[in-house]
């Protein structure tokens, strides 16, 4: 398997970085021949662009050095062309809903493959989590899909992913103070923590913007609300997985640590993509943002006078991300942890939970008389009644 050692990589000059606007108006895929796992790298680097582009802003917002500032700016135009450009991938014929099915299949895929590869073994129990809420969101949409396009979201994902109920959408919903999580130590955590840690930050991030933009889209009062609902999980997720970070990184760090996490999944698919046209536009992207980084350490050693390499904690990443089927390792942590719920931080079986936990009072205010999560199933038939599990507020 190959390692990606960051410190080696020949980057491109930013200078010779820019787009012209044919570059960035790119060709799409095709929504019927695409391979499923080719759609879900296309939106996930979406998300990762940007994530980094939200967070150089947020950076020069609270910085008053003008040399930092700038060098920001310059990056930060790269990375929104580069986030034009991926996005632009998406076709004009892929429908929203069928976007949706997408992101869901990289929620669970991605997930589970960062899971499998984390060495953190709180963060591992936090994707696990996240997991199965992720795979129930998929079975959601799916029968949602089936109802208004008449579509086969099995059919249209070419049966890469399971569809069926995880852990209940109307058990997902939680008080703010149940999303607090336990963080690991910069000082000690390991690159591949660090590097699962910015991907999936940003990953949920773009689906929850992605579901707030486009949900108010339909006219059909189910689909509104079920859109609602899971943007509403998807924020939960983004609160408890940026709460494993390490709030004494500094924002030169971060700055850091994001370009080289842009540059680890960019070389990820461009060692596993199997569309050459595409692997060949992921090539070039890793190029960009180790040029990125080059200026990130620039920053660092002139401001800060840290190595960066003590920042990422070693000088290469021994893992790749790489999107495949992840039935059996899915079916597993369902069939372990259907009915987990995070208490004081620590993950139990929710009939272990007291009931003056916060969270019960709050699921049964937001699920009130109505809930579309489970709407959607009741308006499907008998044959998509919760076929797992049954769990009531207390």
């Amino acid at each position: 398997m190959p390692t990606f050692r960051p410190f080696d990589e020949r980057g491109t000059p930013i200078e010779d970085q820019v787009m012209d606007w044919r570059e960035l108006t790119i060709d799409p895929y095709d929504k019927i021949d695409v391979d499923p796992h080719t759609r879900t790298r296309v939106i996930l680097m979406n998300g990762i662009e940007n994530n980094a582009t939200f967070t150089k802003h947020m950076i020069a917002r609270t910085t008053p050095n003008i040399e930092v500032r700038e060098s920001l700016a310059s990056t930060r135009r790269v990375e929104s062309m580069q986030q034009q450009a991926v996005n632009w991938l998406n076709p004009a014929q892929q429908t929203i809903l069928e976007t949706a099915l997408g992101y869901e299949q990289v929620a669970v895929d991605l997930t589970a493959n960062l899971a499998q590869n984390e060495e953190d073994l709180y963060q591992k129990a936090t994707l696990n989590f996240a997991l199965l809420e992720d795979f129930d969101h998929l079975y959601r949409y799916s029968l949602l899909y089936n109802q208004l396009e008449n579509g086969d979201a099995s059919e249209f994902l070419k049966d890469t992913i399971e569809i069926k109920e995880g852990r209940p959408t109307k058990i997902h919903h939680r008080h703010p103070s149940d999303e607090m999580r336990k963080s690991w130590d910069k000082n000690t955590a390991s690159p591949k923590t660090k590097m699962n840690y910015f991907t999936i930050v940003a990953a949920e991030q773009q689906t929850m913007l992605y579901y707030k933009a486009h949900g108010f889209m339909y006219p059909d009062e189910l689909a509104r609300g079920l859109y609602t609902e899971i943007a509403d999980v998807e924020q939960q997720h983004v609160s408890q997985y940026e709460a494993l970070g390490d709030g004494n990184m500094t924002p030169l760090e971060i700055n850091f640590l994001m370009e080289v996490n842009e540059a680890y999944n960019y070389w990820s698919y461009a060692n596993t993509e199997n569309d050459p046209r595409i692997r060949q536009f992921w090539e070039e992207m890793m190029r960009n943002e180790i040029g990125h980084m080059h200026e990130a350490i620039a920053l660092l050693d002139r401001f800060e006078k840290k190595d960066p390499e003590k920042i990422l904690g070693g000088d290469k990443i021994d893992v790749p991300i790489v999107f495949e089927e992840t039935k059996d390792y899915v079916n597993k942590i369902l069939e372990e942890q259907i009915d987990y719920q995070p208490y004081n931080m620590e993950y139990m079986p929710e009939q272990q939970i007291p009931q003056n936990w916060p969270s019960f009072a709050y699921r049964d205010q937001l699920n009130g008389t109505w809930i579309p999560s489970e709407e959607v199933v009741r308006k499907s038939g008998p044959n998509n009644g919760d076929k797992i599990i049954e769990l009531e507020s207390k």
